[in-house]
């Protein structure tokens, strides 16, 4: 549990009352993932960690959700997003056996590759044409932003093109760093990859943010963003900060689904096959 929730707009958490001793009458969220105590444990000196434990996240349910899950998470001193593209494709090998050479796609390649557009240089109407063509229908007063508009057509577009095997996405839009650093390119990118096996996505990870102002920012504007969506406010998050202005070592993390990893690697075609009390049998 956390004082804090998640404050990224596509995540709903899960929260209690915690009735024990100090924490008495506090309001707590299940964490969503275990990124900000292991930055506060990189910040105070831990070195290389990695985790795996239980994250919580509501309103996801289905063939490849839960809202109870479990997370394998590690953070390198010392590596950027490429350093650790190459430790967890290590790892795949081994959980997964050889199985050829995994591609690496910046975002800008897999959408000119998949989608038939530069997604860094189209108009937004252009995406929005792109999207509606592709599927998607906007009711007369959804407001059009370009970030919804990439996610629709990333999920609907580009992974499903993928294929077989390992492919990892790198150098996202500015606007999706969650907690990468932004590198100062033209136009400045995210220093933040995904990992799809077979299409589906399996990690997350970022050579990640040290600043304590800029990751201020982004919570204020994250805050903004769950008000126009009419999404509760999440507490901020004052102890990361601090570790943050403490000191953060150059360092990057990624975050792993292992029901997901091990229904892949088991033939499966559900996570509920790998877990022995999905939500419908909880």
């Amino acid at each position: 549990m956390a004082r804090s929730g998640a404050s990224d707009v596509h995540i709903a958490s899960l929260s209690t009352i915690c009735r024990a001793g100090a924490a008495a009458g506090g309001q707590f969220y299940l964490q969503s993932s275990p990124e900000f105590a292991m930055k506060r444990l990189l910040a105070a000196g831990s070195g290389p960690i990695y985790q795996i434990c239980r994250a919580f996240r509501d309103a996801e349910s289905g063939r490849l959700h839960n809202p109870e899950f479990t997370l394998l998470e590690w953070y390198r001193p010392g590596f950027d997003h490429h350093g650790l593209m190459d430790e967890l494709d290590t790892l795949m090998s081994r959980v997964l056996g050889p199985a050829g050479t995994a591609r690496r796609l910046t975002y800008r390649e897999a959408f000119v590759e998949h989608g038939g557009l530069d997604v860094f240089e189209a108009s937004t109407h252009a995406l929005l044409a792109r999207a509606e063509d592709s599927g998607l229908t906007l009711s007369g007063d959804s407001p059009v932003e370009r970030d919804m508009l990439l996610d629709f057509l990333f999920s609907h577009v580009v992974q499903p093109a993928l294929g077989d095997g390992r492919v990892y996405v790198y150098d996202f839009p500015a606007s999706q760093a969650a907690l990468a650093r932004v590198r100062a390119t033209r136009p400045p990118v995210a220093e933040r990859f995904e990992l799809f096996l077979n299409g589906i996505e399996i990690a997350n990870g970022y050579h990640e943010l040290a600043d304590a102002d800029e990751q201020r920012q982004r919570f204020a504007a994250d805050g903004v963003a769950r008000k126009r969506l009419g999404l509760a406010q999440m507490p901020v998050d004052e102890r990361l900060l601090a570790a943050l202005t403490h000191g953060l070592p150059d360092c990057a993390g990624v975050a792993v689904g292992l029901d997901r990893l091990f229904m892949i690697a088991a033939g499966e075609s559900s996570i509920q096959a790998m877990m022995a009390f999905p939500v419908a049998r909880a």
